[in-house]
């Protein structure tokens, strides 16, 4: 009689054994939600990316925490649209790049995916810079050669990828870790002024106008166009759910999962914003470059201070550009079934930023600019995720309910309201009423 062998379960497939367990009421507590644990922790490094240190930390050093509220309100968004973008995900088995494609006209289509592409250009500029920049700052090697050494890094870091879906959620979640520890500890070196945090945080205010063009640069650094769309495309087929029930089931842990880890994203950018208020607003206000933030809070708080910050910009660029390149494949495929390696996406989407800096161009002007970019492109998937959420030919039985699909027109409403005027004031509109 011979030996059967048993093969050995990769990680991924452990953790769908373990889904399945719970589902069947077999685990409880903390044991049943972690098996679904995941697409929101991938999701959620999108809104800690570079471009929110450098948005952050112009809006607390010049405004102290006048724009909190923005912060708050961004997260808040974000946690509402991440969340519909699981739902899509686990209702149709399809991304919303594959139910746009699916359901809307080709040409709205081809439109949609050119300006997605565009937005993911943006996104991987800020944060493949926002990682150069940060070793960087950590080994004193000049700019071109850290975005050379951290392409390198990245790619590897994708190729976790071919391992199943476990092993990248599990060292993203080790840089969301670290990013909240490394801000848990900014707050005990610089503590803030809780009550003008309290105040900042929920009475809205924009001081001038250039508290315009930094509010967006917020939301569109907040509130991520491919985190959206990833979303989407991580929960589908992820937990077989074949019955409502069950899916049902899913979609709760999914939206436990969502609030955890977009609420702490959010908590980590209003850190950003409070720690740049508390250290610069008073004597240093001027500061508005990530490296002059970091070379500051030397004589102010410390090296160690510094160092916390750098290697935490670091993780954020190298986490943040990995999921950036997830999401760019998931927009090109799905849209357009137009399939290119792995390493071919991360080197044109690398390209830009050897550009603006071989060219030399400001690297904090560059990152808010990218994020101004995706703030305009922003509406684009939101409006396609209200459309399609908000249709039970698509969603079934767990379609968007009416308090649900009010909110979201409302969400995004504020978004297109915060675009308009900064298209106003880029064309030279006066704003009075800004002050």
């Amino acid at each position: 009689m011979s030996d059967t062998v048993i093969p050995r379960l990769s990680l991924s497939e452990r953790t769908v054994v373990a889904g399945r367990e719970s589902l069947a009421g077999r685990r409880r507590g903390l044991r049943a939600f972690l098996p679904f644990a995941g697409p929101a922790v991938i999701a959620s490094i999108a809104y800690m990316d570079p471009g929110n240190f450098a948005t952050n930390i112009q809006a607390g050093a010049k405004y102290n925490y006048s724009l909190l509220w923005v912060v708050l309100i961004a997260n808040v968004v974000a946690m509402l649209f991440q969340a519909l973008s699981a739902k899509l995900g686990i209702a149709t088995d399809a991304s919303l790049a594959q139910n746009s494609r699916d359901r809307f006209r080709p040409a709205v289509v081809w439109a949609m995916w050119g300006v997605s592409e565009v937005a993911a250009m943006a996104t991987d500029l800020a944060e493949f810079i926002g990682g150069a920049l940060g070793l960087s700052l950590l080994t004193g090697l000049s700019l071109f050669p850290c975005l050379v050494a951290s392409g390198i890094v990245i790619y590897a870091l994708l190729t976790l990828g071919n391992r199943g879906f476990r092993p990248l959620e599990l060292v993203i979640g080790g840089f969301v870790a670290a990013i909240g520890l490394a801000y848990v500890v900014e707050l005990f070196v610089a503590p803030p002024d809780w009550g003008g945090f309290a105040y900042g945080s929920v009475v809205p205010m924009l001081p001038d106008a250039d508290a315009v063009w930094l509010s967006v640069g917020i939301v569109g650094a907040t509130v991520m166009p491919h985190a959206i769309y990833l979303h989407s495309s991580l929960t589908q087929n992820r937990m077989p759910a074949p019955t409502m029930v069950e899916r049902r089931a899913v979609l709760r842990f999914s939206n436990i999962e969502v609030m955890v880890a977009l609420g702490g994203a959010g908590l980590v950018n209003m850190a950003m914003v409070t720690m740049a208020a508390a250290a610069f607003h008073q004597g240093h206000s001027e500061v508005a470059e990530i490296e002059a933030a970091y070379h500051t809070l030397v004589p102010l708080l410390g090296g160690g201070a510094a160092l916390v910050f750098a290697l935490s910009l670091l993780a954020s660029g190298y986490s943040s550009s990995v999921v950036g390149t997830m999401a760019g494949q998931t927009i090109m495929q799905d849209f357009v079934h137009f399939h290119i390696p792995i390493w071919l996406r991360r080197a044109v989407t690398m390209a830009p930023a050897f550009v603006l800096i071989g060219l030399g161009a400001n690297v904090t002007s560059s990152l808010i600019w990218s994020q101004v970019v995706l703030s305009l492109a922003l509406p684009v998937p939101m409006v396609a995720l209200l459309v399609l959420t908000g249709d039970r030919r698509v969603m079934g039985s767990l379609v968007n309910s009416p308090l649900t699909q009010v909110t979201a027109i409302a969400a995004t409403a504020v978004v297109l309201a915060l675009n308009v005027l900064l298209l106003l004031q880029t064309f030279g509109v006066d704003l009075p009423f800004l002050g």
